[in-house]
């Protein structure tokens, strides 16, 4: 039996929460802080661990706790800093690495940069963790983390990765986050690695020269350069760090949905503050069967939107089984709303993490006339669904129930017709094609643009994909 990893990711990733899941699955804390005393930087910082609840649900919320902000800790503590002040949901204002705007050096002043931090360059940081003699797993995969992000960071920047400073990601957090879960991953025996597609964030973050746009360069790099499937879950953070997105991109097999396995632990990393969702990230541990490989498919989506685009998966080398997964259906009906309004929390939903929705007509007590309203979600997405009913609709009430749904593997192929290209979905039940349909928007704004009929460009992109197959 081979097993495997998946890191369920619907607020992000960042390094410090993939090492408190580690934690939370059973890897000893004094294993980790005997193996990272290797590296000799020490006295730059102090481990701790906390259970915290997000959302009512009890994570591990992992702490590198630097020696120099302990030192610049107050000695009154009435005047420290308020947490929920100083803190966005995903971002821990005293250590850049966690969850959230990564590149922040601030104490809670909006333009204070904090001198303490450790200015180290890609050869430096390698020469640190080859001669800590780390096992010969941990040492290879922290080595291609931090090359990975270098070759980001450099791209970013116009300059070769040996030359990257690492004013954000290269201080000590950043070496323990990388390193350390790359020891917890190894403790566990791991073979393999999938991960979820990745929530886009929004906003922006502050960094050592300025504010950039969420997602930041580096992270779009490393998006762009491994074809990573994002999606906007509506949260209006950094949500994906460069620190975690780095690691997720060195390691992945592959991005999707999860594998087909025997779950035999989970573990749970917290981000720093509560959301609409959990702040949590999914470590699922199991094994498959040698040989067989996992489900990693399209990450689902019902349709195109402003905030809840869908985009292409890597293509698949090996035949992908039919998945089977759990749902949340949310319904509710509904007498007196404006279909102007309707419309409008069909959006609202699908920003907020909604896979469908949709409404049907019914006739309601005293012969009125309403609309059943329908919304399926993964079961981390439901809160964020109902607060949008709620919120968007007149309704008083919200019936929930979970089931059990069998999807098939999907994956986009790109065709060219004489008027442009199409993008085609191609859905499989194991090696056979069930289904094929070219996207409806592609069609559509080919149809605007070169003004002719939609069914004309979905008959050719079709002609286009038989011809080609």
């Amino acid at each position: 039996m081979n097993k495997i990893a998946y890191f369920d990711c619907p607020t992000g990733i960042a390094g410090d929460m993939c090492i408190g899941a580690l934690l939370h699955a059973g890897v000893p804390l004094e294993y980790l802080i005997e193996k990272l005393n290797l590296l000799g930087i020490s006295t730059e910082y102090q481990l701790r661990t906390e259970l915290v609840h997000r959302n009512t649900q009890q994570a591990t919320k992992f702490y590198v706790d630097l020696a120099a902000d302990l030192s610049l800790k107050p000695e009154n503590p009435a005047t420290e800093l308020d947490p929920s002040e100083t803190e966005s949901p995903t971002f821990d204002a005293r250590h850049h690495h966690h969850h959230g705007e990564e590149h922040s050096h601030s104490h809670g002043e909006p333009d204070a940069e904090i001198s303490h931090t450790h200015h180290r360059n890609l050869p430096q940081i390698e020469q640190i963790i080859v001669s800590a003699k780390l096992p010969p797993r941990v040492e290879a995969w922290s080595l291609a983390v931090f090359g990975k992000l270098a070759e980001a960071e450099g791209a970013v920047h116009g300059i070769p990765a040996s030359e990257v400073h690492f004013h954000e990601v290269g201080a000590t957090d950043a070496i323990i986050d990388i390193v350390g879960t790359c020891l917890g991953l190894d403790w566990l025996d791991i073979q393999e690695f999938y991960f979820s597609a990745m929530p886009t964030g929004a906003g922006t973050v502050k960094a050592a020269h300025g504010k950039l746009a969420v997602p930041t360069p580096a992270v779009m790099r490393l998006w762009e350069t491994h074809r990573v499937p994002v999606y906007s879950n509506g949260l209006d953070r950094e949500l994906c760090t460069p620190t975690g997105t780095a690691i997720a991109c060195t390691l992945a097999a592959g991005f999707g949905p999860p594998p087909s396995m025997q779950i035999q632990a989970i573990g749970l990393g917290a981000g720093s503050r509560n959301l609409a969702i959990p702040n949590i990230l999914r470590l699922w541990i199991g094994e498959k069967e040698e040989g067989e490989r996992g489900r990693v498919g399209e990450w689902e989506s019902g349709r195109k939107t402003a905030t809840n685009s869908q985009f292409p998966m890597p293509d698949s080398p090996f035949p992908m089984p039919n998945s089977i997964e759990t749902i949340t259906v949310l319904e509710t009906q509904i007498d007196d709303l404006s279909p102007q309004a309707i419309g409008y929390v069909f959006d609202a939903l699908f920003a907020a993490g909604a896979l469908d929705v949709f409404t049907a007509p019914i006739v309601m007590k005293k012969s009125r006339l309403g609309v059943l309203l329908t919304a399926i979600c993964h079961p981390e997405f439901q809160d964020a669904c109902e607060a949008v009913i709620f919120r968007e609709t007149t309704t008083l009430g919200i019936r929930r129930s979970t089931q059990q749904r069998t999807i098939l593997h999907r994956e986009i192929q790109t065709v060219q017709t004489e008027y442009g290209e199409v993008q085609i979905k191609v859905a499989k039940s194991g090696q056979t094609i069930t289904n094929v349909q070219p996207e409806y928007e592609d069609c559509a704004e080919i149809a605007r643009v070169k003004n002719i009929s939609w069914r004309e460009v979905h008959r050719l992109a079709l002609q286009s994909w038989y011809e080609r197959s």
